[in-house]
């Protein structure tokens, strides 16, 4: 098969679909692998590498969607990049679909195969295609949301772990999951005083068995989060529906009364955001103010820390690369449900069930989706 990286065009975006490294195990499996000139360079990979590799170097992704029957990238593709799909085509990258109704409709118009890590699974409903990069934001969320609380930031100036005779930041997680889970491990590091929200008893006792009497473990309902998030001065949004929209858990009412100078972190932003005050935000512009509360929104956090967050991406993406690659994307997800989990567009057909609920399409199972295109 024949395997294209373009570069990644969202704003400020520097990871790339595949590293040197894995382009090697794809062209010892007889696979033939394109890259655009420059796309490795957010990641310290020259085009002498890709080349060392065995890959070829093409100057233009024009050329790389031209080209190759799969295209693997890391962000969803942008509408430059969407206009160059065509029917059969296999996209395989990170798309996020629920909160994006144009790009679904482009990419249902496109006739491509499309393939969202984030919805592939795992044992025991897991989503390991989306784990690596939630440990990643999880971290940085607390990081950025430090940062945010220093007053030249538009924060309330006060620092994580306190110090001897001054309190520290009360940290709200809501959401114990991977990203939840890897925002507690920071902000408990950092010295802060953190109480996690969520619906699931046995997760929060998973985490207060993990994290011991540190930590903070409360049920989440409505007045719950009311309470704590009011009390605040940094809340993470760590809410995960697979493939779905996330929902709106804090109000504007909530915002409002906040204290002034406190940050909120919205890492399900790619999934449209937990809060209700949260729109998309870049590296280049991280943050903005409401009602004297500071948002930080930024839709592909991991891209801030693009060295590592390619590595870990690798890890678990190449095994389903070198699987559709090898067997045929067809052959692959028919021997694979949880790859087929992944499949969310095919054909002009929707093929996920939260995304077809979500942007009004009508949903078909991806076994008859596949089946309606040989």
């Amino acid at each position: 098969m024949i395997v294209g990286v373009p570069t990644e065009i969202k704003v400020a975006e520097r990871r790339v679909g595949l590293k040197p490294p894995a382009v090697r195990e794809l062209v010892a499996a007889d696979h033939r692998v394109i890259v655009q000139s420059g796309a490795g360079h957010g990641v310290g990979a020259s085009d002498e590498d890709y080349q060392a590799a065995g890959a070829a170097i093409v100057p233009s992704a024009a050329e790389v969607f031209e080209q190759a029957e799969m295209v693997v990238k890391v962000k969803e593709p942008q509408a430059a990049e969407r206009a160059m799909l065509r029917e059969g085509q296999i996209l395989f990258t990170y798309l996020h679909l629920a909160p994006d109704p144009d790009q679904a409709a482009d990419l249902v118009a496109s006739g491509a195969i499309c393939i969202a890590y984030e919805t592939v699974t795992g044992i025991n409903g897991t989503l390991p295609l989306l784990a690596p990069m939630s440990r990643v934001a999880g971290r940085l969320a607390v990081q950025a949301g430090a940062t945010a609380l220093e007053s030249q930031y538009g924060g309330a100036g006060v620092l994580m772990g306190g110090i001897p005779g001054v309190a520290p930041a009360k940290v709200v997680v809501i959401g114990g999951g991977v990203v939840g889970s890897n925002s507690i491990d920071v902000a408990l590091g950092m010295g802060a005083d953190v109480t996690v929200l969520d619906r699931n008893v046995d997760v929060l006792d998973r985490l207060g068995n993990h994290f011991g009497p540190a930590l903070k473990t409360i049920y989440s309902t409505t007045a719950a989060i009311e309470e704590h998030v009011v009390e605040a001065e940094m809340v993470v949004g760590a809410v995960l529906v697979p493939g779905a929209r996330a929902p709106r858990l804090v109000t504007a009412e909530m915002v409002k009364s906040m204290q002034p100078g406190s940050v909120l972190v919205d890492v399900a932003i790619d999934q449209g955001g937990c809060f209700e005050t949260s729109h998309p935000t870049t590296h280049t512009e991280p943050t903005y103010i409401i009602d004297d509360v500071v948002h930080y929104c930024v839709a592909n956090m991991p891209g801030a820390v693009p060295r590592t967050s390619t590595a870990a991406l690798n890890t678990v993406t190449l095994p389903r690369a070198l699987e559709i690659a090898t067997k045929g994307v067809h052959q692959a997800l028919a021997d694979d449900p949880d790859l087929r989990n992944g499949l969310n567009i095919a054909g002009g057909m929707v093929t996920d069930e939260a995304v077809a609920h979500d942007l009004d399409y009508e949903y078909v199972d991806p076994s008859e989706a596949l089946a309606s295109l040989r």
